[in-house]
Parts: structure tokens; C-alpha cells; sequence
């Protein structure tokens, strides 16, 4: 889709701070962060819903591998996923480490975001990078 922002990103169009890439499926720091590390995995291909990936499955592992990647760069063994698609219409899962004091137990306020400085986010793409390796 030619208005679509993601799809822009995979085209290159649109910068990002990249994670994870392979053929079908890309993984960058949401703009918008809930948290430290907070990680948005598309489809390369456009698909409206996360239901409407034709390889589901493969793109759960994908983001199974973000997570556990999230869990050892941070050093926490809570992330929480979701799955809204209201913001973007394309298809995408949030991922979102966790800490302790963070009011990690009352659940993510979406209207809550971080800011981190664009030398900030490349170093939290690189350590979860890192951990993918």
C-alpha cells in the first residue's frame, strides 16, 4: 500500500531502528515507546490484520525469538504482548519488557509514553539485537 507507514519502513522509505529482518517479517523500536525496548514485528508483506498473515505461525516464532531476545538484553522475564492494529492498518504485535517499579503489574497505559534520544534507541536496538545473534 503506498500510504501505508509500515510498509514504508520495509521499503526503506521511513528510517527505523531495526532488530530483526528476514525475508517475510521485520522487527524496530516503536516511535512511541511504553518502555525501554519496545519493539513493533510486522510482516514485510501488507496484511491489514494479524489474522490476514498468511504464515501466522512463522510469524509467531519471529516474534516468540523478539521476546525471548527482549527478556535476556533487559534482563527481565516479563514482556508483554498485544495485539491491537487500531493505530496502523497493517498488521503488527507490540512487545513490551517489563521491570520491576515500573507499575508493571497494573497493565500497559498506552497513553503513557517514554522518550529516549536517538543515541538512546540505537543502543536499545543493538542490545536486542545482540541477543539474537
Amino acid at each position: 500500500m503506498d500510504d501505508c507507514i509500515f510498509c514504508k519502513i520495509v521499503k526503506g522509505e521511513i528510517p527505523c531502528h531495526k532488530v530483526y529482518e528476514d525475508d517475510s517479517f521485520l522487527a524496530f523500536l516503536d516511535i512511541k515507546p511504553m518502555n525501554l525496548g519496545h519493539v513493533l514485528v510486522i510482516p514485510k508483506e501488507h496484511a491489514r490484520w494479524v489474522w490476514d498473515v498468511e504464515a501466522v505461525g512463522a510469524y509467531f516464532e519471529v516474534v516468540k525469538k523478539i521476546a525471548n531476545a527482549q527478556k535476556k538484553a533487559f534482563n527481565t522475564d516479563y514482556v508483554v504482548s498485544s495485539v491491537m492494529g487500531q493505530e496502523v492498518p497493517h498488521a503488527h504485535v507490540h512487545l513490551i519488557p517489563r521491570f520491576a517499579g515500573d507499575g508493571h503489574g497494573e497493565g500497559v497505559d498506552l497513553g503513557n509514553t517514554k522518550a529516549f534520544s536517538k543515541e538512546e534507541m540505537l543502543e536499545i536496538a543493538g542490545k536486542i539485537a545482540k541477543e539474537l545473534e
